[in-house]
């Protein structure tokens, strides 16, 4: 009999694998899915990607690892736009949770929601720029399109007014006076006291409402009336009252109510 004995047989270990349960992704496979959407960002163009995609595109920058895929579709089902998504609080921006293609429960953490509120304000001032960079009456699409982005997710009344000089230049666009979901003060005198300190020659009285219906209430029609009425006796003209909704502004002026 041999004095040798065999070698065992070599333990059988199960191989490595970076396969992920299915309809997981893989971290190499999130690297992809972003260079991807990246590779056709640049090759069809931005305006060709749907609002999640170009919400994921930005929150790459903020979240630099993971899936923010289910983030970008929960930001839009919570919100309802990708407007109102940007105009959010930074506050409700993050309560807001999802769970990632790993099965990870991930947030929008406060860098991310900074980020998002500074997109908006620089999609504010690109707007303010377009709507004053010529007298506003000349330019009144590009001064509804700015209204809208300011005042049209805003959870509260804001009453601001336009003050204006003599050329219909805007001196200045300043918030009056901020309210409760359905009202904001106004006083007549406040307004026409301000124009003065300005030198305002002109103005127009913006203000919003929460419930998304642009169409102005008897209380609008009567304040703005007065406000008309102690501007008149200064020679400061009213130009408009723009009422902003989710659902469009609503003009004084084209109304006939002014």
């Amino acid at each position: 009999m041999s004095s040798v004995l065999p070698f065992p047989a070599p333990e059988r270990r199960p191989e490595p694998t970076s396969a992920a349960p299915p309809g997981r992704l893989t971290a190499a496979g999130l690297g992809g899915h972003r260079e991807r959407l990246r590779q056709r960002a640049r090759g069809a163009g931005l305006a060709h990607l749907p609002d999640y995609e170009l919400l994921e595109l930005f929150l790459f920058r903020s979240q630099p690892q993971g899936d923010v895929k289910p983030i970008a579709k929960t930001l839009l089902a919570r919100f309802g736009s990708l407007a109102a998504v940007l105009a959010a609080p930074v506050e409700d921006l993050m309560t807001v949770r999802a769970e990632d293609a790993r099965g990870r429960v991930k947030g929008v953490g406060a860098e991310t929601a900074l980020d998002l509120a500074a997109l908006h304000e620089v999609a504010r001032r690109v707007l303010r720029e377009e709507a004053v960079t010529r007298p506003v009456i000349a330019s009144w699409t590009a001064l509804v399109s700015y209204v809208r982005v300011a005042l049209q997710h805003e959870p509260r009344e804001q009453f601001r007014v336009l003050f204006l000089d003599n050329h219909n230049k805007l001196i200045l666009d300043e918030v009056q006076n901020r309210g409760t979901v359905d009202h904001a003060p106004v006083y007549p005198r406040e307004v026409v006291r301000r124009a003065l300190e300005l030198s305002a020659k002109n103005l127009i009285i913006v203000h919003n409402h929460p419930s998304g219906d642009p169409t102005p209430s008897r209380a609008d029609i009567q304040m703005t009336r007065q406000v008309i009425d102690a501007a008149r006796a200064l020679e400061i003209a009213v130009h408009d009252h723009l009422v902003v909704g989710r659902e469009g502004v609503a003009s004084f002026k084209q109304l006939g109510l002014m």
